[in-house]
């Protein structure tokens, strides 16, 4: 008997945990699987500015290596079990100079939030995905694992080529067992950051906001499309790759950018 897919309704009782949930790219991704019926719970460090009662949510810093042990307790308490699992979490906040202005915890500090948070976080969940199998794991990185900028996210570009690595292996591990592995990696993104950080640039340099995305641009090497990313873009993408629409995609890297990574 042919499978018939329920687009409007396709993750109708799956549970889906969105880290780093609560702004930018991951609140686009939580709002997307829960348009499309998934109980969908995240995390961050500090609740969202705009509650929403639908979505649950669990207040850890993963970066701390106890979090991922706290979250998947409450998650498996509450729940029973997790479907899904969005390693989201990122964040980069080194400075600029190059390397010989990073420390060993400009390192560490970053490590931790972008490679070893989610190796953390999926080694805690996957013993009852394996237990049932079933289940999804979605890594987002960044083109950057490729395509470094070495004078500001150094230590970024290294941990995000570390997850794409690791992203590969767990799927060779799991993939025969059930659970679906993939790597989504995004070029730039319109977030509420970027949008600051364009502020930032123009006000700093005394050029206006489109001159500041258009300098942001050229330091990537152009974005042939002519624009950053939206989250919803994204998002919209992740929702696609969770869904039994891509039930036969395992172990693969999308790149997401535009067209700003210039080799295939």
């Amino acid at each position: 008997m042919e499978q018939r897919l329920d687009y409007q309704n396709e993750l109708s009782g799956k549970i889906a945990l969105v880290t780093g949930g609560t702004k930018g790219t991951g609140s686009a991704i939580a709002q997307r699987l829960k348009n499309a019926g998934a109980q969908v719970i995240i995390s961050a460090r500090n609740q969202p500015e705009t509650p929403d009662t639908d979505l649950h949510f669990i207040a850890a810093d993963l970066s701390k290596p106890e979090a991922a042990a706290k979250v998947a307790a409450e998650v498996l308490e509450k729940f029973g079990r997790l479907d899904i699992l969005v390693n989201n979490l990122g964040s980069s906040e080194t400075p600029g100079g190059g390397f010989a202005v990073l420390t060993n915890t400009h390192w560490e500090e970053t490590l931790q939030a972008n490679l070893l948070a989610p190796i953390r976080l999926d080694k805690a969940f996957l013993p009852q995905m394996l237990e049932n199998k079933s289940g999804v794991i979605i890594h987002i990185a960044s083109i950057q694992g490729k395509l470094p900028l070495y004078d500001s996210t150094l230590p970024y570009a290294a941990a995000k080529a570390g997850l794409i690595n690791y992203s590969k292996g767990l799927s060779k591990e799991v993939s025969s067992k059930g659970i679906r592995v993939l790597t989504v990696s995004p070029g730039w993104i319109m977030t509420e950051a970027s949008v600051r950080m364009m502020e930032r640039i123009s006000e700093s340099a005394n050029i206006s906001l489109e001159e500041a995305e258009k300098s942001v641009m050229n330091a990537l090497g152009g974005i042939p499309y002519g624009r950053a990313a939206k989250t919803e873009e994204v998002a919209e993408f992740v929702g696609f790759l969770v869904s039994p629409r891509a039930g036969y995609l395992t172990g693969t890297e999308y790149v997401i950018d535009g067209g700003t990574v210039p080799t295939i």
